[in-house]
């Protein structure tokens, strides 16, 4: 998998309910930290340090507007994300449809006689 030029693990971000929801939240839109943290059960200061691990592992990035932070999803970190499920589901849905198809064919191609 590759990383969006992250130090933290993005599979190790995504381990923490909380942080799970902050990702949910930023997927409505862009919002401060005072807003993701009135929308969970942790404080400001737990909420900000969710924010800078998800920000290690390049699934968030920040933007100063006056003495605000503003949060948003970074998508080259969803992306890696993204990339190393479907490769590994890709890879079990080739290997699931192939022993489908080959079921099938023996199936259509039994020549056994009924009774």
């Amino acid at each position: 998998m590759t990383r969006a030029h992250a130090s933290g693990d993005p599979f190790e971000a995504l381990g923490d309910p909380h942080r799970r929801d902050i990702l949910r939240l930023l997927s409505e839109g862009d919002k401060p930290v005072l807003q993701i943290a009135a929308a969970l059960p942790i404080s400001r200061p737990a909420v900000s340090r969710h924010l800078r691990l998800l920000k290690a592992a390049g699934m968030v990035s920040e933007q100063a507007q006056g003495t605000r932070r503003i949060y948003h999803l970074r998508d080259e970190g969803m992306q890696a994300i993204q990339a190393y499920l479907e490769g590994i589901w890709g890879d079990a849905a080739r290997r699931f449809r192939l022993l489908a198809e080959n079921t099938l064919l023996a199936e259509n191609t039994d020549t056994t006689p009924e009774p």
